[in-house]
């Protein structure tokens, strides 16, 4: 598989694990593979507040579970542009909430590619709404 390939399929994928409804759990633990370790990620709550993995974890257990019956979350689009072992993701995603409420939103990716495999480094994203619409280039 080639780098950008392997980068497409990483993004296009990577919220599958973070799913839940009535009797399904989010396996937190095959989403973890997606990042470092060490990764940042910062929501579109203002100011910003950059978390680690573990903390973003901690806070969909703990807010988001708690109000959300379901969640589903899938990548339509994306722009990658790559150099050697470094990569940057602009991407569309479609959250489905509760089975009809539905939102898009526009994330921002930092890969590195270490020991044969592309990872997350930071992901950082912002709601899209009428003021804040999705570009056309990044609509699946």
């Amino acid at each position: 598989m080639s780098d950008e390939d392997a980068i497409r399929k990483l993004i296009a994928e990577h919220f599958e694990p973070m799913q839940w409804s009535e009797g399904t759990e989010p396996d937190w633990n095959r989403f973890r593979e997606d990042f470092l370790e060490e990764a940042v990620l910062c929501g579109a709550a203002r100011p910003a507040q950059p978390r680690t993995l573990g903390e973003f974890i901690e806070r969909m257990e703990t807010v988001a579970r708690k109000n959300l019956v379901s969640f589903e979350e899938h990548t339509q689009g994306m722009k990658v542009l790559r150099f050697g072992n470094i990569a940057v993701v602009l991407a569309m995603s479609e959250l489905l909430e509760d089975g009809s409420d539905i939102n898009h939103d526009i994330s921002g990716y930092l890969l590195v590619k270490s020991e044969g495999r592309w990872s997350i480094m930071a992901h950082a994203w912002d709601q899209a709404d009428e003021d804040n619409p999705v570009p056309d280039e990044l609509r699946g």
